[in-house]
């Protein structure tokens, strides 16, 4: 005798942050979702275990506020209110600068708060059953329905499977969806630092032929203290070394790197080292099943967009499921998961491109190479109909948007 299966409308598999706001953006149009995640509750909101933030642009943020968790982040986020882009320390800069009626670029927010608040909102909402701790031991996608049996014993059924697994997919690899992939010759090393002077809320990215280095600003602490994120890109044989030299020397690094316009940096974290490469799969969909985020696509950090990149995936499967779903069908129809896949493959392969092209270009070396790029960034910073391109692009809002990155619930 077959167990009887627990049924929702969606299973998704993955709890981190794509997946989680996936729940709740469906949770919150009425859909049923069960989700499952190898990690303990305690391990997937421990703070310790990553110590990356992350650049919310403003679309994201729309949505944020159109599911009801702006107000919970707002009080540890950091409005970014000006970007400037320079060739390292030379002369000539690129800056993006909102007018105060369009408010700030985006949001900056640590990581581990904002999986914490999505955790929590998740595990608060009636329509959202989580299954942590757990394993897939088996994954059916039938004709008419996906069955999930967990390790433990319970049976998940429903409608459609979204794999919100990471960059190792493991539902993308038994679909046989194909992913061109590969490395890039660098590292990524993520800290947090205090500084002398305030940033004024602004994000630099200092480009140097081995990598950008990027000081992203963050809510200065309680008691007063100027912080700031560092994303700091180095050749893969570099990372591990410059991760572990002695603190004092690291912190002379990062004065060098950023040219002590903070004034004295003090390193208040852990570094943690991340390889950084580049993957991009054929489609997002097959039978009864969707990739977002990571298990569709990931690209080099270089612009800040790889988290704004899966949030533009939960907003338009949303949109197709709930439109799907208010004219009768079933939410793993065929024509639902086409228009996801037609509507997320093109954009996510141009911004995908577009960081690749940007990460080759300012990785040249040479002061012929500087000399281009430093040319490029004076030919953006004085046309503005260029300019404002570029900044709508970092605030996510160009192309065809979906209702919720314009705020609105579908």
């Amino acid at each position: 005798m077959t167990k009887a299966a627990n049924t929702s409308d969606v299973i998704i598999l993955g709890a981190g942050m794509i997946g989680l706001t996936q729940a709740l953006t469906l949770a919150a149009h009425g859909l049923s979702v069960a989700i499952i995640d190898r990690a303990d509750s305690a391990d997937l909101v421990n703070p310790g275990k990553d110590a990356r933030v992350s650049a919310i642009n403003s679309a994201s943020w729309n949505m944020m506020e159109a599911i009801g968790l702006a107000d919970q982040l707002a009080p540890h986020g950091c409005d970014i209110d000006k970007i400037l882009v320079n060739d390292g320390l030379k002369p000539g800069k690129l800056d993006f600068t909102p007018k105060d009626e369009e408010g700030p670029l985006g949001v900056m927010v640590e990581n581990a708060i904002l999986r914490r608040v999505l955790f929590e909102a998740a595990q608060a909402h009636d329509a959202i059953a989580l299954h942590m701790s757990s394993q897939v031991a088996h994954c059916e996608r039938a004709e008419h329905h996906v069955d999930v049996t967990l390790e433990d014993g319970p049976i998940l059924s429903a409608a459609l499977l979204i794999a919100a697994d990471g960059r190792g997919s493991r539902m993308r690899e038994e679909a046989g969806i194909i992913m061109a992939h590969w490395q890039y010759d660098h590292n990524a090393i993520i800290c947090k630092v205090s500084h002398e002077r305030p940033h004024g809320n602004t994000a630099y990215e200092l480009f140097y032929p081995s990598g950008p280095f990027a000081i992203l600003p963050m809510r200065d602490d309680d008691n007063g203290l100027h912080r700031s994120a560092i994303v700091w890109t180095v050749s893969r044989k570099d990372g591990p070394a410059l991760a572990q030299i002695n603190r004092r020397a690291f912190e002379a690094e990062l004065m060098k790197k950023s040219g002590g316009f903070l004034g004295q940096i003090k390193l208040i974290t852990d570094r943690a080292t991340y390889p950084l490469g580049f993957h991009h799969s054929s489609h997002l969909t097959a039978d009864r099943l969707v990739l977002i985020g990571d298990a569709g696509h990931g690209i080099h950090p270089i612009a800040g967009q790889g988290l704004n990149l899966g949030l533009r995936d939960v907003a338009a499967l949303t949109e197709c499921l709930v439109d799907g779903a208010r004219t009768g069908l079933d939410l793993g129809d065929a024509q639902i998961l086409a228009r996801y896949d037609r509507w997320r493959s093109l954009d996510n392969l141009m911004v995908s491109a577009a960081t690749d092209i940007l990460t080759r270009l300012f990785g040249l070396p040479g002061e012929t190479s500087s000399a281009i790029r430093r040319m490029g960034i004076g030919i953006v910073q004085r046309i503005p109909p260029l300019k404002a391109q570029f900044m709508a692009e970092a605030k996510g809002e160009t192309g065809d948007l979906p209702k919720l990155l314009m705020g609105e619930l579908v």
